[in-house]
């Protein structure tokens, strides 16, 4: 199972991103947890973690989680604002896959 986390600010925005990114999962047969968590809460859910993905409006937040996280080879990147607006589960579990592929 590969676990991606998404950051925001509150974990709230990210909820229905994460819905969709389950749904377009589903649909691919893959096994895949995704949770939305705010941005104070990213080290109680960091174990185990393959990916992780920050909403826009909390980029700020990528020169410092990469600096600890990469090291541990957790990926970090910024969704892309079009994606994360509309929405698109399907493009932003491509972009998900791509960082854990690119790690190995």
């Amino acid at each position: 199972m590969k676990k991606i986390m998404l950051i925001c600010s509150a974990g709230m925005s990210s909820s229905l991103l994460v819905k969709k990114m389950l749904e377009a999962s589903s649909k691919r047969g893959l096994d895949t947890e995704v949770l939305a968590v705010a941005e104070a809460d990213v080290h109680k859910h960091v174990q185990n973690t393959d990916a992780v993905l920050l909403a826009p409006q909390v980029r700020f937040l990528a020169k410092n989680l990469k600096r600890k996280l990469e090291p541990q080879g957790i990926p970090v990147e910024i969704i892309d604002s079009i994606d994360f607006g509309t929405m698109d589960g399907d493009k932003v579990l491509n972009q998900a896959i791509n960082m854990m592929q690119a790690d190995n």
